[in-house]
């Protein structure tokens, strides 16, 4: 896997960055939204959206 696929999922409530993952940009042309379980701030889940 290249860097160009690597992506970051970001907490929608706290903003702060708690995942990284991959995505296949040729299938998947929109940003990716997550519900994931945020353990910064909010330890709950909550929406993870895609960062640049």
């Amino acid at each position: 896997m290249s860097q160009d696929n690597l992506i970051k999922l970001e907490c929608t409530d706290c903003k702060h960055v708690n995942y990284h993952s991959y995505k296949n940009k040729k299938t998947i042309k929109g940003r990716l939204e997550l519900v994931k379980f945020c353990f910064a701030q909010c330890k709950k889940h909550i929406l993870h959206k895609e960062t640049k």
